[in-house]
């Protein structure tokens, strides 16, 4: 028998001997075979009976049914079936290379140097890229990012993200120990999330989070068993976080559960907006008078496109609130590669800072992250240069700062048509998209239409947003998958599109809602 030792036999979980002595082999008694299945009668040992009732819990829209139809759509284009439209155009999500966004040519040279360091000797690469390069090498075990990294991130690049997120904050001190190379931000926030993961009943962990969310929350929070508490932003207040909404949320869910995380999203997703920093500042004392453990998510900070908007990091409003607020209000910050000028959603890399927490606890989460290993070595190289870019002087300096401020300007000229267009149709209405890379406008569905949903077992807007996909072939996602306030009805979209197919996009949609509403009315 291959794959098994001679004279032994596998069965499920355990191994009986079988005897060779004799011209016969008599097998041992064997125990009882427990009864194969779930409980659904399908005999298999893992079923929809069986299945972690937490994994079936989770959603997440961004890849949800509108994706799987768009990409069943597609393949049907191909196969030369005709449709209303020749192709799909997909702004259902914030990938900014798939929708043509061209790399950062001086963070794609660091990355091959790290990954052929025989290119190392080639004149066609900067002395810059290259003096990178070879630093981040010799962190590397064997001079290879094929190597695993200590679990923590290579120390060279956390010492990078220190020093860059101390000049980002005006000095604030960061240390490189605080410091967490991940997966993406989505990998940090969900290993902070385990830790915090306590209790039954009443006892269990209450996570708030704002509503409208990215479903990376609500998903994680299902998986892992904790209690998801809404918290409401103000739309007509432009998506501002209201303090006096956060008490009534918290007042709330303790009827229930133990609230103990608090999570914000600045820039919004998929809202758009930027907080101010009183806002913060507010967001910062809640959190350290009821005693919540804050996530700040912050991977759009470079992404701010209205003038009267300034990031503002958590840690440097925590810092400037003075020490009292400072050495308590326990806080993990995210950031990462995926968004920003950069795009460079498949490299995966990320990083989150975190500060005030217990040693021994933070004993655990290293425990907890070395069973990961490490986070995949190019992607901390491609964090390294978010962080660590050309300087002033150096000779890639130009050119970077040159596709840098394209990229970032091109994004602030889509989100003002965008909003601009959305405006203009009627029965829609969106907020100033002030950051990020979505826009997220209200749309009014007539009560024929929610009828007609509600018969085909859908919620309104994913009703909406599945007769848009059929009809124009535009992928977008319906707000019921991010959240909102009851009786409200919005989808989002991302602006990454060529300028001109983003155009074709908003004048399709403005077509299609106007029919949509002359149809259902």
């Amino acid at each position: 028998m291959y794959g098994l030792r001679r004279g032994w036999v596998a069965c499920g979980s355990w191994a009986a001997r079988l005897s060779t002595v004799g011209t016969r082999s008599a097998v041992k008694e064997l125990p009882a075979v427990p009864v194969r299945g779930g409980g659904s009668g399908s005999g298999r040992v893992l079923d929809m009976g069986s299945l972690n009732p937490h994994v079936r819990a989770a959603e997440y829209a961004v890849r949800g049914p509108i994706v799987i139809k768009a990409a069943q759509l597609e393949r049907e284009l191909q196969q030369g079936a005709q449709k209303p439209f020749r192709e799909i155009i997909k702004a259902n999500i914030g990938d900014a290379h798939a929708m043509g966004q061209q790399p950062i040519t001086f963070l794609r040279q660091v990355v091959a140097l790290c990954t052929c360091p025989e290119l190392i000797e080639s004149p066609d690469f900067p002395a810059d890229a290259k003096e990178r390069a070879q630093r981040i090498l010799q962190d590397c075990g064997g001079y290879s990012i094929g190597s695993y990294s200590a679990s923590q991130g290579l120390r060279c690049i956390r010492e990078d993200i220190a020093k860059y997120v101390e000049s980002r904050d005006g000095g604030v001190p960061a240390d490189p120990d605080n410091i967490y190379i991940t997966t993406g931000a989505s990998d940090g926030i969900t290993c902070v999330l385990k830790l915090l993961m306590n209790g039954e009943g009443r006892m269990r962990t209450g996570v708030m989070i704002p509503i409208p969310q990215y479903p990376l929350y609500s998903a994680a929070i299902s998986e892992l068993g904790a209690v998801q508490v809404n918290y409401y932003l103000d739309e007509d207040n432009n998506w501002a976080l209201d303090k006096s909404e956060l008490r009534r949320s918290l007042d709330k869910a303790r009827e229930y559960c133990f609230p103990k995380v608090l999570c914000v999203i600045n820039p919004g997703n998929p809202t758009g907006q930027v907080q101010s920093k009183k806002c913060i500042e507010d967001v910062i004392r809640f959190a350290y008078e009821e005693k919540l453990f804050l996530l700040a998510d912050e991977v759009y900070q470079e992404n701010i496109y209205a003038e009267d908007c300034e990031f503002h990091s958590f840690k440097k409003v925590l810092h400037e609130m003075g020490a009292e607020y400072f050495n308590t209000v326990e806080l993990a910050s995210f950031h990462s590669t995926s968004k920003g000028y950069t795009g460079e959603c498949g490299l995966r890399g990320g990083y989150m800072e975190v500060i005030n927490m217990d040693l021994e606890v933070k004993a655990h989460f290293e425990k907890l992250l070395s069973v990961r290993l490490c986070s995949p070595v190019p992607g901390q190289v491609a964090m390294d240069v978010v962080v660590n870019p050309p300087m002033p002087g150096e000779e890639s300096y130009t050119t970077f700062q040159t596709e840098k401020m394209m990229v970032l300007q091109n994004l602030a000229e889509k989100a003002r048509l965008s909003e601009e267009v959305l405006n203009t149709i009627s029965g829609m209405h969106c907020n100033p998209l002030q950051g990020a890379m979505y826009a997220f406008p209200r749309i009014f569905i007539p009560s024929n239409a929610i009828k007609e949903a509600q018969a085909s077992g859908m919620a309104p807007d994913m009703f909406y947003c599945m007769k848009l996909l059929e009809e124009t072939g535009i992928c977008v996602v319906p707000g019921s998958g991010f959240g909102q306030r009851e009786g409200t009805h919005h989808f989002r979209m991302t602006i990454l599109l060529p300028i001109e197919k983003l155009k074709v996009l908003l004048q399709n949609v403005k077509d299609f809602h106007t029919k949509f509403l002359q149809k259902y009315s």
